[in-house]
């Protein structure tokens, strides 16, 4: 009997001490247009989120910093300082959202500079998406992101969250028309970036990824 719980994980004092604490959780909101809808997304998702125990979050938003497409290994004064915005919060996060619109079938410019600034930044830690465009919805922009994240050693996760024709969803205080279908879209994302966020705080805790 001893032995069955030892070995049953549900029965492991640290692994129920680790349950109890939030992962911390970066939204990115990636658009910097003028005139961007992002906010009002970024806010209705921001009140889910905020809604559960399991997280912390914190907003990343890409229209308050200033980072630039040219990469250098010794950033400027002034270009660390806008670093200085984003990196603590990259680095302490346990998983990520990434609130993207979609530009021209793909992603903005802006969140592309956030990714390749970071690079330690992003391995081994789930990613989630909330999407929003037109008819498409921001998911070809998604697809790509895929792509892009795989690179950094990330792991995305399957469900995502998507407006399609995003303003009409939403009234003007920013408070979405018919919320039951994208809150259920967002709890089934953020049971899944959950999961992923406490297997993976656990493993590296355990064993320090390398990647």
């Amino acid at each position: 009997m001893d032995l069955i719980t030892q070995q049953n994980p549900q029965a492991d004092p640290s692994t129920d001490a680790s349950r109890a604490v939030p992962l911390r959780l970066a939204v990115i909101l990636a658009s910097n247009r003028h005139g961007r809808f992002g906010p009002v997304i970024a806010e209705w998702f921001l009140a889910n989120a905020r809604q559960r125990e399991d997280f912390a979050a914190e907003l990343v938003d890409l229209g308050e910093v200033d980072l630039p497409t040219a990469i250098s290994h010794d950033p400027s004064p002034a270009v660390r300082a806008e670093l200085d915005k984003v990196s603590p919060v990259l680095a302490r996060a346990d998983a990520v959202v990434v609130l993207t619109p979609e530009y021209n079938h793909s992603f903005p410019a802006s969140l592309k500079a956030l990714v390749d600034w970071h690079f330690t930044e992003w391995q081994a830690k789930p990613v989630g998406f909330v999407s929003y465009g037109g008819m498409s919805g921001g998911l070809r922009a998604v697809e790509q992101l895929r792509q892009v994240f795989a690179e950094m050693h990330a792991v995305t996760v399957r469900d995502t969250v998507s407006f399609h024709n995003a303003r009409g969803h939403f009234d003007d205080e920013g408070r979405h028309r018919d919320p039951a279908a994208p809150d259920a879209a967002a709890k089934a994302m953020l049971d899944q970036l959950a999961w992923w966020g406490r297997a993976l705080r656990t493993a590296k805790s355990a064993h320090p990824y390398t990647g």
